[in-house]
C-alpha cells in the first residue's frame, strides 16, 4: 500500500514503540494525508486498519485516531471491520468547501487590513513573496511550483489574521481544497489571473481597506471555485 513519498517523510519521524501515542497518531495522519494528496492512495482505495498499522510499525490505536481525524476532514470513510475508503471529491463537495473558504478568507483578509502595520507586516511579506513566486513559476510554465506558492499564500492569509477560530475552521476544509487543486492542476486553464487577484488582496490589506480586502479575497475564491467545478 505504501508510497515512496509518504514513506520518505515518515522516516524522519519517531514512530517507535517508545514514542508517545499522540506523536504516533500524528505520524499516521500525515502519512495517510500526504499519500491521499499525492493521489498515491486514490479515490476508491481501501485498506484495513491492521494493514496500515503493520506498514507503519505501530499499534492500531494511533492509526485508528488518524483515520478518525481524516474522516472528520472528509478525506476517508471508516468502514466498520474493513478499515478505510478514500473518498472522491464531487462537484457538490467542492461547492460546499468553497462556500466555507469564501467566507473564511474574506473575514481573514478584513481582519488583516484592520490590524496595525506592525501586526500585519510579516504576513504581508509572505503574501508578497508567494505572489512573486507564483508569477515566476507561471513564466516558466512550472505549475507544481506555482501550486506550492499559491497554497502558501492562502495558508498565510488565514494564519496571519490573528483569529484562532478562523484558523481552526479553515483547517477543516483547506486540505480538501488543496487536494482538489492538485488533482486538477493540469486539467484547468492556466491560472493567469491569480497573480493579479492576489495582488489586489495585498494592496487592500496594505492600505488598511478592510471592505476592499474582504471583497477581493471572496472574488478570488469565487473565480477559483468556478474553474475547479
Amino acid at each position: 500500500m505504501a508510497t515512496s513519498k509518504a514513506k520518505a517523510e515518515m522516516q524522519s519521524e519517531d514512530t517507535g514503540a517508545d514514542a508517545p501515542q499522540e506523536a504516533r497518531a500524528e505520524v499516521a495522519y500525515r502519512y495517510l494525508r500526504n499519500a491521499i494528496f499525492a493521489n498515491e492512495l486514490p479515490a476508491g482505495f481501501q485498506a484495513a486498519e491492521n494493514e496500515i498499522a503493520a506498514q507503519l510499525g505501530m499499534s492500531r490505536t494511533p492509526v485508528h485516531e488518524a483515520m478518525a481525524r481524516l474522516q472528520d476532514e472528509g478525506f476517508v470513510q471508516i468502514l466498520p471491520r474493513k478499515g478505510i475508503l478514500v473518498r472522491a471529491l464531487s462537484p457538490a463537495d467542492l461547492l460546499e468547501i468553497y462556500d466555507v473558504l469564501i467566507a473564511i478568507e474574506g473575514a481573514a483578509a478584513e481582519r488583516l487590513a484592520e490590524g496595525s502595520d506592525e501586526a500585519r507586516s510579516s504576513t504581508l511579506d509572505v503574501l508578497l513573496a508567494s505572489t512573486d513566486a507564483m508569477a515566476s513559476a507561471l513564466r516558466a510554465s512550472d505549475l507544481e511550483t506555482w501550486r506550492i506558492a499559491d497554497e502558501r499564500f492562502h495558508d498565510a492569509l488565514v494564519e496571519g489574521c490573528g483569529n484562532g477560530r478562523i484558523k481552526r475552521m479553515a483547517a477543516t476544509v483547506s486540505g480538501q481544497s488543496h487536494r482538489a487543486r492538485r488533482l486538477t492542476l493540469h486539467l484547468r486553464p492556466l491560472p493567469t489571473a491569480s497573480t493579479a487577484e492576489h495582488q489586489a488582496i495585498i494592496d487592500a490589506i496594505q492600505s488598511g481597506d478592510a471592505a476592499a480586502a474582504g471583497n477581493a479575497a471572496r472574488a478570488h475564491r469565487r473565480h477559483a471555485r468556478g474553474q475547479l467545478v
